[in-house]
């Protein structure tokens, strides 16, 4: 599974060539120009991480760590900023960044301190297949079909999944989820788990506003109904 990446620069010709480097790393790529399209993309689809510029058009990409953060999103960010001074960064982490590279950079630099930020994603330890309704999953080839079709989930959807599937019947809270999948402690980052729920219910079930085996348990989290295992 590829890992999804939001690069958030308003600088097109680095948009660009981050954007083609990362894409030949295996890496799956969005963009945003803006603060106001960065916040609209990171808050309502599943990246796995985002690379944030501070300096915006609209708005101070400081300012939109804080809000992305506020928003409840979990996902890693990694800032990219031509301020070398020591608050500055001092600032980005405690607004919630987790990392901060400064421009000019070496993309080779950039590539490493992306994956070892992707590296949180905690290594599977399910070795078989599941299959349920038209889904079949194979966790030692990383591959997902259904109705015999492939289905593209990303490297942190994929690890949500084979969570879930590992603990078939049990109720998983979601500071539960966030540390185990996404590698952070007991906080109140929910609405992360939520949108990568809601993305695996729109690829895999049948009726995903009805669904059958990814569930919510109410004050609690999510637990998968059931599935037969080889």
């Amino acid at each position: 599974m590829n890992s999804y990446i939001l690069v958030v620069d308003d600088e097109q010709p680095l948009r660009s060539t981050l954007s083609v480097r990362l894409r030949s790393e295996g890496f799956e790529v969005d963009t945003a120009s803006d603060a106001n399209e960065g916040y609209e993309k990171a808050t309502t689809v599943p990246f796995d991480l985002i690379i944030l510029d501070i300096m915006l058009p609209d708005r101070s990409g400081l300012d939109l760590c804080r809000d992305i953060r506020q928003a409840g999103i979990a996902t890693p960010i990694l800032v990219l900023s031509a301020r070398h001074q020591t608050t500055d960064k001092v600032v980005a982490l405690k607004l919630g960044a987790d990392d901060y590279v400064t421009k000019p950079f070496k993309t080779a630099e950039l590539v490493a301190r992306i994956e070892a930020l992707l590296r949180r994603l905690s290594s599977k330890s399910g070795k078989g297949v599941y299959e349920f309704g038209p889904v079949r999953v194979d966790t030692s080839r990383s591959e997902v079909t259904r109705h015999g079709q492939p289905v593209h989930l990303s490297a942190r959807e994929f690890q949500l999944l084979c969570y879930l599937l590992e603990r078939t019947g049990a109720s998983i809270p979601r500071t539960e989820l966030l540390q185990s999948v996404w590698g952070y402690g007991n906080d109140a980052l929910t609405r992360t788990v939520d949108m990568h729920i809601s993305s695996l219910r729109n690829k895999l079930e049948e009726n995903p506003q009805m669904p059958e085996y990814i569930l919510t348990v109410s004050g609690v989290g999510y637990k998968f109904a059931r599935h037969s295992a080889k």
